[in-house]
Order: structure tokens, then C-alpha cells, then sequence
């Protein structure tokens, strides 16, 4: 398949030019870059010497790269996606947001949080959460790539919610994530000596992932769900934990949320259930597409506390959307995606 990636000098573009690298079925055509034009990827970033040296083009010629492509990669922030898209609408190429355009089922909610009125509303369009949306995405015309922080969180709780073994109105997703997530351009916030040696929450009951797990943990349970959610940012370049709290109901035993995990997940591959007790880590899903989950019971106060772990830039960005890449086109999902986390 050919495949091209639009804004490919971003952190998660480059993650996800890494990732094709070595998958044997897809050829990538095109890469642009509106601030490096004419400029070789391998000059932008010298680690892709020898590797990529394609001239990075503008997207003023997105005609022309979507006739020459089967998928297109938009790699951009929120509000530019849906422009291609749109100007897209009658090309056979098919579309994998790694931004938010489009993850929304109800755009109203995106134009909310985001700030953004959504100029594409109607087409066809599904959220990218692999393992929930899996027989949509086959057919899709666009992917919404899901964020980071929604992966980890949502995968956590998604096996509680979809068999109604705890209160959907007590959950808390408290998570932190490496400042890579912040992307590369830079601010204060993410200078080096502000952030070193810090540890700090921000966007507190405001941030933009928090309807991205209210939306899809309310269809997993059939009834609303609305939640506290708390970001983190640890100085280190990748990976998320998040750590999510809710009150188990009456009668649901250990037994019950072991066989919910396991049923829900024994047959995804990158889904590594760490067990009851288990203290997942950032450190062994670096540079992978796995997300490990470990869970423990606090009967003292009828409280479950779920951990998850993933790479913010694989699982949680470019990882994620070449497991996309796959289920549309009918690939075995493990294609160019069977990496062994990076140690130590």
C-alpha cells in the first residue's frame, strides 16, 4: 500500500516514519512539512540518515499526493485535518488522523473543548481504538486516531464498564505522561529547567482527552458516564501510567474482575494483562506497541485502582495508527508493529 504522512516532522510523525520503516507492505510516497519545505527529513532529524532522504513537500500539493496514495497519515494538530479531509472527500484515499478532527461521534462536544468549529461533520468516520472498533475500521473512509492519554485510560476501564462491574459515576483517571506528548514545538512549560526535577498536574477538569474517554466508556456501558480526569507531566521524553479509581458494586468479587479482564482481552495481542497485584511500568513498554495492565483491589474501601502502561508516541500515536493501517487493509495486525520494547 502506499502511504504518505502529513506533518511528518512531528514527534508522533516521525515515531510513525520509524514504524514503516519495516512494515513489508507498506511504501510511503510523500512527506511534507509546512516549516521545512524543500528540506531532506534526514536533515530535519540526522537519525533517518540513510534511511529517509525524501525532500519534504507543502501541502499545497495534497491533490497530488492523494492521488498517488492509498492512506494518508495526518500528523497535524487539531483543526487542519478536517480541511484535507474535506477536500479529500472524493478521492479513493483513505484518511488516519493522528489529531482530533475526527474522534468525535458528536462534533458539537469537539467544537466545545476544542475551540474549533468542525467544517467536516458529516462523512464516514470511526474512533480508532483498535480493540473496541475493530469491524468499523475495516471499512472506513476516516480513522480517528485516538490520544495518548484516552488509550491508556480507556483500555483500563473499558472491561469494567462493558460488564457493569462498577459505579460508572465514581470513576478517576489520574495519569502522566512523558513531554513528548506536548510535541516538539517548544514553551516555557517544556523548557529543560523547568521541567527537570519537577513534577506537575495541569489542565485540571479542563483537559481536551477528557470527553475522548467519556465518549467511549459511556457507549461501552450503554449509559453516560462523566469523570474526573487529571493530567500529569513527568520529566522524561515518553510513556504514560494512568492510574484509574472507581467504586466496585455490590457483590462483584475479585474472581469476576479477573474473568472480565481476561475475557475482555485474552485475545489481544497487544494487550499485556500484568494481573491482580501487578504494578505495570512505562520502562517495559518503551518504543513498543503493547499497553500492560495491572489491577488491584482495595476491599478496605470497595475501591478497584487499575494501572496502565504505554509508549505516548506508539501505542498512544503512531503505533496505534499503523494497527489501524492494518485492520483496514487486511493485514495481520502485527505488521511492522512486532518491536520489542527498548531495555533499559
Amino acid at each position: 500500500m502506499k502511504v504518505s504522512v502529513i506533518g511528518a516532522t512531528g514527534y508522533a510523525g516521525i515515531e510513525l516514519l520509524r514504524i514503516l520503516y519495516n512494515h513489508p507492505e507498506a511504501e510511503v510516497m510523500y512527506l511534507t512539512s509546512e516549516s521545512n519545505t524543500g528540506r531532506k527529513i534526514s536533515d530535519v532529524y540526522e537519525h533517518l540518515y540513510k534511511i529517509y532522504d525524501q525532500q519534504l513537500i507543502s501541502m499545497d500539493k495534497i491533490d497530488e499526493i492523494a492521488d498517488a496514495s492509498d492512506f494518508l497519515f495526518i500528523c497535524l494538530p487539531h483543526g487542519h485535518a478536517m480541511q484535507v479531509g474535506r477536500q479529500l472527500e472524493n478521492k479513493a484515499a483513505r484518511i488516519i488522523d493522528l489529531g482530533a478532527d475526527y474522534r468525535f461521534n458528536n462534533t458539537e462536544v469537539y467544537e466545545k473543548w476544542y475551540k474549533v468549529k468542525h467544517t467536516h461533520k458529516t462523512t464516514n468516520r470511526v474512533y480508532g481504538l483498535s480493540e473496541l472498533h475493530r469491524e468499523m475500521i475495516k471499512s472506513a473512509k476516516i480513522i480517528g486516531n485516538p490520544g495518548c492519554y484516552t488509550t491508556a485510560s480507556i483500555l483500563a476501564l473499558a472491561p469494567l464498564v462493558k460488564y457493569g462491574l462498577v459505579e460508572i459515576s465514581s470513576i478517576i483517571v489520574d495519569a502522566k505522561s512523558g513531554v513528548s506528548g506536548a510535541g516538539r514545538t517548544a514553551s516555557p512549560a517544556n523548557h529543560f529547567p523547568e521541567l527537570y526535577d519537577s513534577f506537575k498536574a495541569y489542565s485540571v477538569a479542563t483537559h481536551r482527552h477528557t470527553p475522548e474517554i467519556e465518549q467511549e466508556l459511556s457507549w461501552l456501558g450503554q449509559k453516560k458516564v462523566t469523570l474526573n480526569f487529571t493530567p500529569h507531566l513527568v520529566p522524561m521524553d515518553r510513556g504514560i501510567l494512568s492510574t484509574c479509581y472507581a467504586n466496585i458494586l455490590p457483590s462483584v468479587t475479585k474472581t469476576m474482575i479477573n474473568d472480565a479482564f481476561h475475557s475482555f482481552y485474552d485475545k489481544e495481542f497487544f494487550i499485556r494483562l500484568r494481573g491482580i497485584n501487578s504494578y505495570p511500568t512505562t520502562k517495559n513498554v518503551r518504543g513498543s506497541n503493547f499497553c500492560d495492565i495491572g489491577w488491584h483491589v482495595d476491599q478496605r474501601t470497595g475501591r478497584i485502582v487499575i494501572l496502565s502502561a504505554i509508549d505516548n508516541l506508539v501505542k498512544g500515536a503512531a503505533g496505534q495508527a499503523v494497527q489501524n493501517f492494518n485492520i483496514a487493509c487486511g493485514f495481520n495486525e502485527k505488521t511492522g508493529l512486532m518491536m520489542a520494547p527498548v531495555y533499559p
